[in-house]
């Protein structure tokens, strides 16, 4: 398993809270057990107690998001280093589940499950795959999401360094709003010339042949 894997961790803990909307769905040890996905012997860990601290890890890696999508590279990689010391990982070399044709294991590095609880295991993972992706792509390939009121985390992993949304959805939803906005700036302009929004358009057209 390649440490990039490792990034998305922090991305979903991020997004199971939306400030603006003022909607939380980290509120039982059922969805704290869901964010570790297919690593239920860790899952299995946590505990009541692991719904706040997650809650905390989750404030402290938003921060990271928000420095970097401010434009603050050196506090985003303060604050993430924080979080790098205060929750440690632990690698390890693995083979499981990956051979070559031959049947021969394909080693890789691996983040071994922390002995402490929940929390520490799943922020350790966090923290050092977010610092992979930071030191690999750069701090402006961390963002927020620009479709308001989201505000999603996301990776920007595009050739070009274009992602400005954190879905396909909100893509489409600002689209529109920006398309609405504009119609309503041109209908908002044509009585000021005397002119309905079309006919301000057929004079436009007719001018430019």
């Amino acid at each position: 398993m390649e440490l990039a894997y490792y990034s998305d961790y922090a991305v979903r803990l991020v997004n199971t809270e939306e400030p603006a909307r003022g909607q939380d769905s980290l509120t039982s040890v059922e969805a704290v057990r869901e964010l570790f996905g297919t690593n239920q012997s860790a899952a299995r860990r946590a505990t009541d107690t692991d719904v706040t601290r997650f809650r905390s890890v989750r404030g402290r890696l938003r921060a990271v998001f928000e420095a970097a999508d401010g434009g603050d590279e050196t506090l985003a990689v303060d604050l993430l280093n924080s979080l790098l010391l205060e929750f440690p990982v632990s690698p390890q070399i693995s083979g499981h589940d990956h051979r070559d044709d031959d049947g021969s294991p394909l080693w890789h590095m691996h983040l071994a499950d922390h002995p402490s609880n929940a929390t520490a295991g799943f922020a350790a993972i966090a923290a050092m795959g977010l610092a992979f992706h930071l030191t690999e792509y750069g701090v402006d390939r961390l963002g927020l999401c620009e479709a308001a009121p989201c505000r999603n985390a996301y990776l920007d992993t595009s050739t070009n360094r274009s992602r400005r949304y954190c879905s396909d959805r909100c893509a489409t939803r600002a689209n529109v709003a920006a398309y609405r906005a504009r119609k309503r700036l041109e209908a908002d302009r044509s009585p000021s010339t005397g002119l309905s929004a079309a006919s301000a358009q057929r004079a436009t057209a007719k001018g430019e042949r």
